[in-house]
């Protein structure tokens, strides 16, 4: 295994030996950053922080990088006919194209050789300590980190670093998200999350009922559709679902040109209306419930088949779960069902289990942080999340420059410390912005971005950082 830099430096100040607060020795690494995670967000972190001069040190608890794109993983959502749902241009780095000649939605094979090349292609696994999970991350005076590691799994003695900075790229879609139904322990069926799917031979022949809307449940329930016997699928309120592709070209590629020519959202809502009445219809002609939300007010379901296979008889729309007995489910209508294998696409909740929620803004520890930028906590400085955004376009863009956020601000804390400060500022009075629109208040939107809106707010926040004198 390769790294950035030796362990095991004194403290810079003192000389003597660094040592946390109850006493356990610390490897001082001086002016070195801590990223948490090489999976997207965190080899972005580790290739910005290092252009800007700084040494980095990752910890990734798997053996290699990839993170929720690297099916190998244990912690992946990944299943085997996992597509992007947003076009190529808009998850790219931009720094690092998608080759031309790929399709406008990549399998998520073609992602994962894409972020190891990019890993490759600026030399950072160098920078990586593969196989090694961080157990704690704890501030300390002079706004350090000590950062405590150990081997995946808990084998061998734990280690602690003390760390100029620390960036947690850790992902937020590797927690299931678990419902609570009456009689669920009760019932006789096969249960399962949707981060246990993997392949559609695991609905073959039997009766399934999909629970969840978001993409991940579209795409499970397209599956058992043309795999299973039978297939329900559970919503809990009507939903918009967009085709991938719009005039012939990629659904977001099409919004986007409206985004860069400022047209209002009203106007985009009712563009969009428009549209889906002129090509898919009346929804509730299918029996799907009537959407309670205008468009853009959840997370977009960009899904060119779901709609078809109702059509097609194959999936069949039904109420939310009520409750659970022993042989079958009752929906909230009053009907009752018989489910072989119940599938909960009930999406992720961010989880930061080496870190007190109390320094992200989440007193309440309910996984709902209070950040600027969806990135920077109030009164630490040195702390930054990246890729906790849940965006209208490929996250890739948007960590990537969040991290060009993040990395100047640690450059200027030497130069021009006026500027931290006023950042900093600005990090306690705008923390818990939105650059959303309305939005449906749940988990699942917490994070939601436009993307054109977030990246003008990061824009700006880099001129404010670097204006002339």
């Amino acid at each position: 295994m390769s790294i950035s830099t030796d362990h095991g430096r004194s403290d810079p100040e003192s000389g003597a030996p660094a040592r946390t607060r109850d006493g356990r020795p610390v490897s001082d690494r001086g002016d070195t950053v801590c990223v948490i995670g090489a999976g997207a967000s965190g080899l972005t972190a580790i290739k910005n922080l290092t252009e800007q001069g700084f040494g980095v040190d990752c910890y990734e608890r798997e053996t290699g990088v990839g993170g929720a794109w690297n099916w190998r993983h244990d912690r992946s959502p990944v299943y085997a006919s996992t597509h992007l749902v947003s076009s190529r241009p808009f998850t790219q780095f931009p720094d690092f194209p998608m080759p031309d000649d790929w399709p406008d939605y990549p399998h998520h094979s073609q992602l994962l050789g894409y972020l190891e090349r990019y890993a490759d292609h600026f030399d950072l696994r160098r920078h990586i300590w593969f196989g090694t999970e961080v157990a704690r991350v704890d501030p300390v005076a002079g706004d350090r980190w000590d950062v405590t590691t150990r081997s995946t799994g808990g084998y061998g003695p734990e280690r602690t670093s003390r760390y100029a900075a620390v960036v947690v790229a850790n992902g937020h879609n590797w927690s299931p998200k678990l419902s609570s139904y009456e009689g669920l322990a009760e019932f006789r069926g096969e249960v399962m999350h949707a981060s246990s799917y993997q392949d559609p031979a695991q609905l073959r022949g039997k009766r399934v009922l999909v629970v969840g809307a978001g993409n991940t449940g579209c795409d499970i329930a397209v599956e058992a559709a043309q795999q299973a016997s039978r297939c329900w699928h559970s919503t809990r309120r009507g939903y918009w679902y967009a085709p991938k592709y719009v005039f012939g070209r990629p659904a977001d590629q099409v919004d986007d040109t409206l985004l860069a020519l400022r047209v209002p959202r009203r106007v985009r809502q009712w563009l969009h209306h428009l549209t889906m009445r002129l090509t898919v219809g009346d929804l509730t002609r299918f029996g799907l419930p009537e959407p309670d939300h205008r468009v853009y007010e959840t997370h977009p379901i960009a899904n060119s088949q779901l709609v078809d296979q109702v059509g097609h008889g194959r999936i069949t729309p039904v109420a939310d779960v009520a409750r659970f007995h022993p042989y079958g489910v009752e929906l909230a209508d009053g009907r009752e069902i018989e489910p072989e294998l119940v599938v909960f696409a009930t999406g992720y909740l961010p989880r930061f289990e080496f870190l007190d929620p109390r320094i992200l803004g989440d007193d309440a520890g309910t996984g709902r942080p209070t950040l600027w930028l969806n990135a920077f906590p109030p009164g630490h400085p040195t702390l930054a999340v990246a890729g906790l955004v849940q965006p209208d376009s490929g996250v890739f863009p948007l960590s990537h420059w969040q991290m060009v956020l993040f990395a100047r601000l640690l450059r200027l804390r030497v130069t021009r410390p006026d500027r931290v400060a006023a950042f900093a500022t600005t990090v306690g009075a705008r923390a818990g912005e939105r650059y959303s629109g309305p939005v449906k208040d749940s988990s699942r939107h917490w994070f939601e971005v436009g993307h054109a809106d977030y990246l003008r707010a990061v824009q700006r926040a880099l001129h404010d950082l670097e204006k002339p004198r």
